[in-house]
């Protein structure tokens, strides 16, 4: 069994100290002096009976700085969103500093090993892909990130958890679309885990709703969210400013959109259920400005989500980032570079569950398994990253220094054999050959080694996670839900 070590960002920080006061004192002045509309009356009426100020037939909110400050300190600081081995080795302990990285949601597409082109997805890719980051050891868990085209609205819910529960001991979360899916997951949810305390002391669930930049609670969304918060289940509020288009194309503008919007929506799970599991969210990027389009791969999206880590640190929350994603269309030298900048910036922050983080390309609209396998990698040299330089007497190694002296060499030296280990990341999947080497094993690119290796996880026999009895017990009870 492999030892379980926690990484902590922080390294980075695109803001001083000052500049998160003044981001926090702009944001205060809005839900102040400019408001948010809140679309669900039920979510008006919390707010109101809370004091904040509602008029008549009036949807816009304002919310005194000291409710806003009262309501954010009673969300809990860390989520633990568990996994179901029995060691505890897939938990994830967001708050704080602690980084984390595993997929995204929702992509309509998919893109075949091997493949250039892309296709519609369904619910056989959410089982390809559970298993495949059932196996890739730096992916950290699994956020549902396909929508499976061939099922209705009312069905996708139970179904997209379903299969990810049967194919992944790894934590899942997963964007949902109705009440009653929701309702129904975490009926599926208690009836794996053990029963309704079971799910709640270890949740192997999570859920995302959202909030409607710029400064909007929509009707939909805000039901879905009280909801979650009621049954004491984490909820993610993300927002989904972007720079130029929903918010100033200023990014510390787009900061402050961004840190309202999410707030608002870590205030109303509070007022739904005071002390509930919700995690502060950021997904902000930029617009391109010639064709208004979104964009995933640009560098000022790690900016703004390394600088929305240093916001949630400031209140003491968990934090679900945005980072690895890119705008190229297959998994190419602009998907590697582009991944790899946003993850590291994102993750040397500090950002605690950082998602998007492994398969997507084209702008979020598609999921690559050549790219889960390559992402895999840069995740893990990433995590390198964040560990940092360990430095004490043993590491700075002054004895062995002086042992060895002038002209001599340390690959023999004990030290060597017992640190080489833990020292350096050794890539399981890029390629450190010699050309001649290289070669001789079919002069084989990333993109293709990355084909292969998805190739041979999903040639292996399928392992279901869910006992037979308890699947039977489920396909009895859920309604609609299928087997795979």
């Amino acid at each position: 069994m492999k030892k379980k070590k926690i990484y902590q960002g922080g390294s980075y920080t695109p803001l001083k100290d000052d500049d998160i006061k003044k981001i926090h004192n702009a944001s205060l002045q809005v839900f102040e002096e400019t408001g948010i509309e809140v679309r669900l009356a039920e979510a008006r009426e919390l707010f109101q009976n809370a004091g904040a100020v509602v008029a008549a037939g009036d949807p816009v909110v304002k919310i005194p700085a000291g409710l806003v400050e009262e309501l954010l300190s009673q969300a809990p600081p860390y989520v633990t969103l568990c996994g179901r081995d029995e060691s505890g080795f897939y938990d994830c302990e967001i708050g704080g500093q602690n980084v984390y990285m595993g997929t995204g949601g929702t992509a309509l597409n998919v893109q075949d090993p091997g493949a250039d082109d892309s296709r519609r997805a369904t619910l056989d890719d959410i089982a390809a892909m559970a298993r495949l980051v059932e196996r890739l050891d730096n992916i950290h868990f699994y956020m549902l990130n396909v929508y499976p085209n061939e099922l209705s609205a009312e069905d996708v819910d139970v179904n997209r958890f379903g299969i990810a529960l049967k194919y992944t001991q790894k934590h899942i979360m997963g964007g949902v679309y109705t009440v009653e899916g929701i309702r129904n997951v975490i009926k599926m949810a208690e009836m794996i885990a053990g029963g309704p305390d079971a799910l709640r002391e270890r949740p192997i669930i999570s859920m995302v709703t959202c909030v409607v930049s710029p400064l909007r609670l929509d009707e939909h969304y805000s039901g879905l969210t009280i909801e979650v918060a009621r049954q004491g289940i984490p909820v993610v509020v993300p927002a989904e400013p972007l720079s130029g288009a929903t918010a100033p194309v200023t990014l510390a503008g787009t900061l402050v959109v961004q840190n309202v919007d999410t707030l608002a929506g870590v205030m109303l799970a509070q007022l739904a259920n005071r002390g509930s599991p919700v995690v502060y969210g950021s997904v902000a990027s930029v617009a391109d400005l010639a064709t208004m389009k979104y964009l995933s791969g640009a560098v000022e999206m790690g900016l703004l989500n390394a600088a929305a880590a240093q916001m949630a640190q400031f209140y003491h929350l968990p934090y679900y980032a945005t980072a690895g994603m890119t705008d190229a269309k297959i998994p190419d030298a602009q998907a590697g570079y582009e991944s790899a900048l946003t993850n590291l910036m994102v993750a040397l922050a500090g950002g605690n569950f950082i998602h998007d983080a492994a398969g997507f390309i084209e702008f979020c609209m598609t999921a690559s398994y050549d790219k889960l396998v390559i992402d895999n990698e840069i995740i893990g040299m990433v995590m390198r990253a964040v560990e940092g330089i360990e430095v004490n007497d043993d590491t700075i190694a002054l004895e062995i220094i002086k042992k060895v002296g002038p002209g001599g060499h340390y690959v023999a030296q004990r030290h060597t054999r017992h640190h080489m280990r833990k020292e350096q990341y050794v890539p399981e999947f890029g390629d450190r050959s010699d050309r001649i080497e290289w070669n001789q094993h079919g002069s084989n690119d990333a993109k293709a080694r990355a084909a292969a290796k998805v190739r041979e996880i999903l040639g292996e026999h399928r392992r279901s996670f869910i006992p037979d009895e308890t699947m039977k017990e489920l396909l009895a009870t859920i309604p609609n839900l299928k087997d795979l």
